[in-house]
């Protein structure tokens, strides 16, 4: 077999670092593209975030609903990055969301003990810090201290739960706020804390309960799509410029009204 001259040999090597440096970039190209995958989850909060199953999970988008869901949407339509998002339990998600990159959760609310454990896109809506009584309850508060030496029902996670927990308060904390209704009218809680809206909401979709009594609200919070200090900040202002166009542009004031009917 003849050799290869030296020129044809120095072709050979040229067109083998040129197919070498492709295939380098087509590596590089796929691992930016999984590394701009957003993991994005959220849980059954209705009606700021629902599962259109009714059940507190869900695998994909198309069965999340609610109003900072739909917000969130309109949001990750702005942007080109791929994503997925998924309803687990709160104290599930919280957890797992930090510490992995282009990890997310929503509606969080920003508080100042969690301030410094995320970055954060929003405001997306506010939550009112609500206690409820039963029905036929006679308890009347005049301020928060009125309830040091109540059973309040809560559940683990849960910002407003864990804020009185903190304060010395009496909560029975659940593994999530399904239960907390039925707790309350079993006489297991004499007050239910939980948002203005859900309370209600929750009450009579999932037990069939009306006429809760809303008897103190504390305290008003913005509620943000909390992303985890591991995302790159250009992936968080990405999506910051993203909700603030969405919100220019009238789509946000707009989600907020379906629900307000």
């Amino acid at each position: 077999m003849p050799r290869k001259s030296a020129p044809a040999m120095q072709n050979s090597l040229h067109k083998l670092k040129i197919i070498l440096g492709a295939l380098a970039l087509m590596v590089a190209g796929s691992v930016a593209s999984a590394a701009e995958r957003l993991y994005i989850f959220t849980e059954n909060y209705p009606p700021y975030n629902a599962s259109a199953s009714g059940k507190g999970f869900a695998h994909g988008e198309e069965d999340i609903t609610g109003i900072c869901s739909d917000m969130v949407k309109a949001m990750l339509a702005r942007v080109d990055y791929d994503y997925v998002m998924k309803m687990r339990a709160w104290s599930y998600a919280y957890d797992w969301v930090q510490g992995r990159e282009n990890h997310g959760l929503f509606c969080t609310a920003r508080t100042d003990e969690r301030e410094d454990l995320f970055q954060w896109v929003g405001p997306l809506a506010s939550i009112k810090w609500t206690l409820f009584a039963a029905p036929d309850s006679d308890i009347a508060l005049n301020s928060l201290e009125d309830a040091r030496d109540l059973q309040i029902a809560g559940y683990k996670g849960d910002v407003m739960s864990e804020f009185l927990a903190d304060k010395g308060f009496n909560v029975v904390m659940s593994l999530s706020g399904d239960v907390n209704t039925r707790r309350l009218m079993l006489g297991q809680a004499d007050l239910w804390v939980t948002d203005g809206l859900v309370g209600p909401l929750v009450a009579e979709e999932e037990h069939g309960i009306t006429g809760l009594k809303p008897v103190l609200v504390f305290r008003e919070t913005p509620m943000y799509l909390a992303l985890s200090k591991n995302t790159e900040p250009a992936v968080v202002a990405d999506l910051q410029q993203a909700l603030d166009a969405a919100r220019a542009d009238g789509e946000l004031k707009a989600i907020a009204a379906r629900y307000d009917q």
